[in-house]
């Protein structure tokens, strides 16, 4: 077996961007923390959404805290790899600009995003890897959610809605990833990215 190229191995050419989606509270912010932490060397994409800050998020870490009206300038002109209405409230959306200058460097680009997002990278980026994040199973994903009580039970329905027709998306993606453990689901994740995982 050939062993997996370091991170600065091919720091002059550019680098394949990975797409991770998945449906609501698999995870995927749990997953990108641990990235961020144990992998220095790889660079997460940053949205900007139109939601309000959940406790504990960070302006320009989790995502960029944007209004309607400027969310709407950066689609008009340009500036979103690819952005979404997500669970028909707010919208999300990824500053190209960043991706484009972190790949050119040679730097391995991680994008988290939605179904929808995943779609409209394919589209213009088919190059890219795309990683789906499932849950061990429905019952776990539903747990998650509930427990997580960062949604009214309105929200939670819509959620849930959202991801029945996002786990019926699979097959589009080249791999699948169980989220069963954290550190195991990042694991697989880097090494599908062509890195060497390490101990924590």
């Amino acid at each position: 077996m050939t062993a997996a190229p370091s991170p600065s191995s091919s720091s002059s050419t550019p680098r394949r961007l990975t797409v991770m989606a998945g449906p609501t509270a698999v995870g995927k912010g749990t997953i990108s923390a641990n990235i961020r932490a144990r992998y220095p060397e790889i660079w997460l994409s940053v949205s900007a959404t139109t939601r309000d800050p959940r406790p504990g998020e960070v302006e320009g870490v989790n995502y960029f805290f944007v209004g309607p009206t400027k969310f709407h300038e950066m689609v008009e002109d340009g500036e979103l790899l690819e952005w979404a209405v997500v669970h028909g409230q707010n919208s999300y959306g990824t500053p190209r600009a960043a991706v484009e200058a972190q790949l050119n460097a040679g730097i391995p680009a991680l994008l988290e995003i939605d179904l929808q997002g995943a779609r409209q990278v394919k589209e213009s980026m088919p190059d890219a890897q795309f990683i789906f994040l499932a849950p061990p199973s429905w019952e776990e994903l539903v747990r998650r959610l509930v427990g997580r009580g960062t949604e009214t039970k309105e929200e939670q329905e819509r959620r849930l809605e959202t991801a029945r027709v996002e786990l019926a998306a699979q097959s589009e993606f080249d791999h699948v990833v169980i989220n069963d453990d954290i550190e195991r689901a990042t694991d697989e994740i880097i090494s599908l990215m062509g890195l060497t995982p390490h101990a924590n």
